[in-house]
């Protein structure tokens, strides 16, 4: 047998905060999921978001602690196209999401911006840039 990836898991301090924000993002959370310990979002191409609250990681590892000194992993998602980074970025800041990095035109050729999901994960949004008209 040959493991697959099947999904991503993110523990959370507030499972009614993360599903807003992931909502907003597009994420498509049950409804009453606000109140649950364990929720799943279905992805494109089959994968699966896992949000568990602090409580429930607990519940089976009673040693588990929040990590201290910064966030080790991140999410990337892929906009339409560049001002969508700039309006998806701006409409989470202004619902009080803190914003890490402001929309820029990257070096590597995408539009790109960082903000914080409720417990600071690094949400990253991108989209490739125009390409240079041919001389």
């Amino acid at each position: 047998m040959t493991p697959r990836f099947d999904a991503i898991g993110l523990v959370v301090s507030d499972m009614a905060a993360s599903v807003a924000f992931y909502r907003r993002l597009g994420f498509a959370f049950p409804d009453g999921a606000e109140s649950e310990p364990h929720v799943e979002a279905e992805l494109p191409g089959g994968l699966r978001l896992l949000l568990d609250t602090e409580q429930t990681v607990r519940s089976f590892h009673p040693q588990w602690r929040p990590p201290t000194g910064g966030s080790r992993a991140g999410l990337a998602l892929r906009c339409a196209d560049p001002g969508e980074v700039d309006r998806v970025y701006e409409e989470l800041v202004d619902a009080g999401h803190h914003g890490e990095l402001k929309p820029w035109d990257a070096f590597w050729g995408q539009r790109y911006a960082t903000v914080h999901d409720p417990d600071g994960t690094g949400v990253d949004l991108f989209a490739p840039l125009a390409a240079a008209p041919a001389e």
